[in-house]
């Protein structure tokens, strides 16, 4: 079965068309990104600003091409953190359905949650046991999720993301240690927010989704492009990551332009992702007592989710 799945995020909008068997693995037709800034200014005005709007509609418009003429039989579209906190969703949700032909689901924290792990966990080897915690570092929120081979036994949703945390925290070009420390103190309260639902220091591995991790670790790597093949499945310890996010994020924005592995939609909040990332590995080799020493990097997530449950009767993908 070809099946469609867009994730439509706080930074970009994704489109993945893929083959899935009956086992329930996914094999890729298109896999494609545009940074569209929906969540622009969305954290200080609680709406989607109409330069947004237009470059998402003008995205759909491109994916719905896309889908006709690779025989999609069925799509699925999630709207995660920035469609949920804005009061004007409603012009958002018109104008994807008019340009897709299908309604978005504005889903939930819990559900994004959920569906990161099943897309994660589809491309990880790991024992029945074995309890991955996922992060999903998107642009307007961040995930957490510890499940095992049974699936999801705790999640939690926060209102932190690169985009978010950009706009609130970090002005400066570079961002001054004054712009860190705040934004830095308000991501280990949210970290501890997380540990009244997730009990972070029960994981066995950490596992980073979504752009932010994953360009994390094209820096480290020290890419000539980027390559996603190289970069899924790398495992960094705790030094090579806090090495990687604090250069990425003490560069100025033209220092971060010109590396190679860099989508242009990223190089101006590429700092506050990295900042959340250092910050989420930090704690969490802290609270497992160093027995989690870094962290796995996964080029699947929260799209291969969407399109596993693109394959399911809409009763049981809910």
């Amino acid at each position: 079965m070809r099946v469609g799945a867009i994730d439509c995020g706080t930074n970009s909008i994704r489109l993945l068309i893929a083959d899935i068997d009956d086992g329930g693995r996914l094999t890729d037709v298109v896999r494609t990104m545009k940074v569209v800034r929906l969540g622009q200014g969305v954290d200080a005005t609680g709406i989607l600003a109409d330069e947004a709007l237009a470059r998402t509609f003008a995205a759909a418009e491109d994916y719905a091409g896309e889908l006709r003429g690779h025989g999609a039989e069925s799509l699925r579209f999630v709207a995660t953190s920035a469609t949920r906190d804005a009061g004007n969703r409603q012009v958002f949700v018109d104008g994807i359905r008019e340009r897709l032909g299908v309604e978005p689901e504005v889903v939930s924290g819990g559900e994004e949650a959920e569906l990161s792990f099943v897309g994660a966990a589809s491309a990880l080897s790991a024992g029945p046991d074995e309890r991955i915690l996922v992060v999903d570092l998107g642009g307007g929120s961040t995930e957490f999720v510890l499940g095992n081979g049974a699936g999801v036994l705790a999640a939690r949703s926060t209102d932190m993301g690169c985009v978010r945390f950009t706009e609130r925290h970090l002005a400066s070009d570079p961002p001054t240690a004054a712009e860190i420390a705040a934004a830095e103190k308000e991501i280990n309260a949210y970290i501890d927010e997380v540990l009244h639902d997730v009990p972070l220091g029960e994981a066995d591995r950490l596992v980073g989704v979504a752009g932010s991790i994953t360009t994390v670790t094209a820096h480290a790597l020290g890419l000539v492009e980027y390559q996603p093949d190289a970069i899924h499945g790398t495992a960094l310890d705790a030094a090579k990551t806090r090495e990687a996010c604090t250069s990425l994020l003490e560069m100025s924005r033209a220092e971060r332009a010109v590396l190679p592995y860099m989508h242009p939609g990223r190089v101006d909040v590429i700092g506050a992702g990295a900042l959340i990332w250092r910050t989420i590995n930090d704690r969490v080799g802290e609270l497992t007592s160093g027995r989690v020493d870094g962290a796995t990097a996964s080029e699947h997530d929260i799209l291969d989710g969407i399109a596993l449950s693109a394959a399911r009767p809409r009763s049981q993908a809910n």
